[in-house]
């Protein structure tokens, strides 16, 4: 009997100190491939990047808003915080 009320007190078990992954498929459902962020959503990052590179910096901001929020859309889709 009393090994039951004593299991309450105890103290608990530890859980595994490791930072969370996005690209271990253990840690992260989401991203099953395990991919990393550099070549996670090619489509998506390849449509921000060349708008990027088509605007000048001044105008790309206003004019890629669109493409960035597709590819944030597409990295928080597979686990990553961004």
């Amino acid at each position: 009997m009393f090994e039951k009320i004593s299991a309450w007190w105890s103290p608990s078990p530890v859980a595994d100190d490791k930072p969370y992954n996005p690209s271990d498929p253990k840690m992260n459902p989401l991203n099953p491939k395990g991919l990393k962020p550099c070549c996670a959503c090619p489509e998506t990052k390849s449509a921000r990047d060349d708008c990027f590179l088509r605007y000048d910096p001044a105008e790309a901001e206003g004019k890629c808003k669109q493409e960035l929020a597709n590819h944030i859309a597409c990295m928080r889709s597979l686990g990553f915080k961004v």
